[in-house]
């Protein structure tokens, strides 16, 4: 058994296929395949699954993964001990909702690469469920989701609870809601929206406040980044948590502005959620603490 196996296996899962691990790994398909092949005899055991389609991990190589990803960190750790910087340019793959994008994970991102300026932080837009799923096959390393007081995170996984919100009404400037301190339901109701889809959170918090009316005219799209645009040129407005909105590039500009929801008093935290079960290695721990520590500082900035 090679190093390299166990590490041909993990990036099959992290970029979902044979053919797209071969590519980010600079090897040719053929030669990754008859390593895993290899590693499959030795421990008598199906580790692809190998269709036509393309070669995915299995159910028991997903079981076996969390070992793989134990000795691989073990390895990262006696590198490190040893001196030895290559575990600098490993690829961190973070999935997020965007949010708190340019308050938080910008600075986050551009403090950790100051450290260590070797490692790669791939950053994925991603709806919740698909950050969890990734993040409990290993395919993610951390995840940024929105979550409503009440909800429960996947028995596999750990949050960190970094920024505590409200939803607020995003605005354009100049807009006639603009000249009220706070904005009610019925403000928002006859007015074009902007709805996230399906699988994000403020598309459920949407429909729990309007209920069975939402507004007419709707516009829909993924993410607060999308939202705030649209909403900046003008073609509506949307709801978002107040950290995706206070501090932003369009805030700061005059280009939107956002109002509190008059009589709501829903609370919505910005969680950081990784796989609980595994070693963590300790550039996905650096910049876990990186954005714990941003966080701290952006809430007490708040406060003052």
């Amino acid at each position: 058994m090679r190093i390299e196996q166990l590490q041909y296996l993990t990036a099959v899962t992290q970029h979902g296929s044979l053919r797209r691990a071969s590519e980010k790994l600079h090897i040719s398909q053929p030669a990754l395949s008859e390593a895993v092949t290899k590693l499959e005899r030795e421990l008598r055991v199906t580790l692809l699954d190998r269709r036509r389609s393309g070669a995915k991990i299995s159910r028991e190589g997903r079981d076996l993964l969390p070992y793989m990803v134990e000795v691989l960190a073990a390895v990262d750790r006696l590198r490190i001990a040893a001196g030895d910087q290559r575990t600098d340019s490993r690829l961190i793959r973070l999935g997020t909702v965007h949010a708190a994008t340019s308050t938080l994970l910008v600075p986050a991102v551009r403090a950790f690469q100051d450290r260590l300026p070797g490692t790669t932080v791939e950053v994925l837009t991603l709806q919740q469920a698909q950050i969890d799923e990734g993040l409990a096959e290993g395919s993610l390393d951390l995840g940024l989701v929105n979550v409503l007081d009440g909800d429960d995170a996947p028995i596999d996984l750990v949050g960190t609870d970094l920024i505590v919100g409200r939803p607020v009404a995003v605005l354009p400037a100049g807009h006639p809601l603009t000249a009220q301190t706070h904005v009610s339901v019925e403000d928002l109701r006859p007015e074009r929206f902007v709805m996230m889809r399906a699988g994000y959170l403020m598309h459920r918090y949407v429909h729990r406040i309007f209920g069975a009316q939402p507004p007419l005219a709707c516009h829909h799209t993924d993410g607060a980044e999308m939202g705030k645009a649209l909403v900046a040129e003008g073609l509506g407005v949307t709801v978002l948590p107040d950290y995706s909105v206070l501090g932003d590039p369009l805030e700061r500009a005059g280009l939107i502005e956002a109002r509190p929801i008059a009589g709501d008093q829903t609370v919505v935290n910005l969680v950081l959620r990784q796989r609980k079960s595994l070693q963590t290695p300790l550039p996905v721990r650096d910049l876990h603490n990186t954005l714990v520590a941003l966080a701290g500082e952006y809430q007490a900035a708040r406060a003052s």
